[in-house]
C-alpha cells in the first residue's frame, strides 16, 4: 500500500499532505481547501494571490535543531480562524511527516487541551505514516509545558532555546 500525498484529520476540513498536495489544483479543488499552511520553503501556486487561497509560511527544514516551537502558536491561530469562518485547511511540509504532522499535532494540543502523546495518536490514526524528528516531538511536550505561549519571556522556553543554541554553538552550526 502506498503513502497518500493528503489525509483528513479533522472532519473533512483539517488536512495533512505532502507537496504535492498542496501543489495539486485537483487535490485542493476536491476538499475544498481555502488556506494553506506551508511548513517549509518550497513554493506553492497557492502563495499567488490570484490562487484565491489564503496562504501562510513557517520556513522550517526538518532537522532537530530547527525551533518550530516559537510558529506553534500563529499556526495554530491561523488554523483556528480558517475553521471558524467555514474553510477547510491543507498543513503540508515536503513529505507529510514531520513537520506538517508536528503542526497539526499542535493545534490539536491547543483546540483541545490534550497532551502530545494524545494528539500524535489522533494525528496517527489519520496518517499512519507520519513520523516526527525527535526535536519536534520534544518541542511539542515543551509547547504544552509553555501553556500554549511559547516566548523568550517563557522560562521553559527560554530555558530550551539557551541549550539549544549551546548544542548548536558547539556543533559548530
Amino acid at each position: 500500500m502506498g503513502w497518500k500525498n493528503i489525509n483528513a484529520i479533522v472532519e473533512n476540513r483539517l488536512f495533512l499532505g505532502n507537496i504535492l498536495a498542496a501543489k495539486s489544483s485537483r487535490s485542493l479543488t476536491e476538499r475544498r481547501i481555502t488556506h494553506i499552511l506551508s511548513v517549509c520553503n518550497d513554493q506553492v501556486p497557492a502563495e499567488l494571490p490570484q490562487s484565491g487561497i489564503c496562504h501562510m509560511r513557517i520556513p522550517v527544514e526538518d532537522v532537530d535543531y530547527e525551533d518550530l516551537l516559537i510558529h506553534l502558536p500563529s499556526a495554530c491561530q491561523f488554523i483556528e480562524e480558517a475553521l471558524r469562518g467555514g474553510g477547510n485547511v491543507l498543513v503540508h511540509c515536503v513529505q507529510g511527516l514531520s513537520r506538517s504532522a508536528a503542526v497539526v499535532a499542535a493545534y490539536l494540543m491547543w483546540r483541545r487541551r490534550i497532551s502530545a502523546t494524545e494528539a500524535l495518536e489522533t494525528v496517527r490514526g489519520a496518517r499512519d505514516q507520519i513520523w516526527l524528528n525527535p526535536g519536534f516531538h520534544e518541542q511539542l511536550v515543551l509547547f504544552e509545558l509553555c501553556q500554549y505561549a511559547p516566548s523568550p519571556s517563557n522560562g521553559y522556553y527560554a530555558s530550551w532555546r539557551v541549550k539549544l543554541d549551546r548544542r548548536l554553538k558547539a556543533a559548530g552550526l
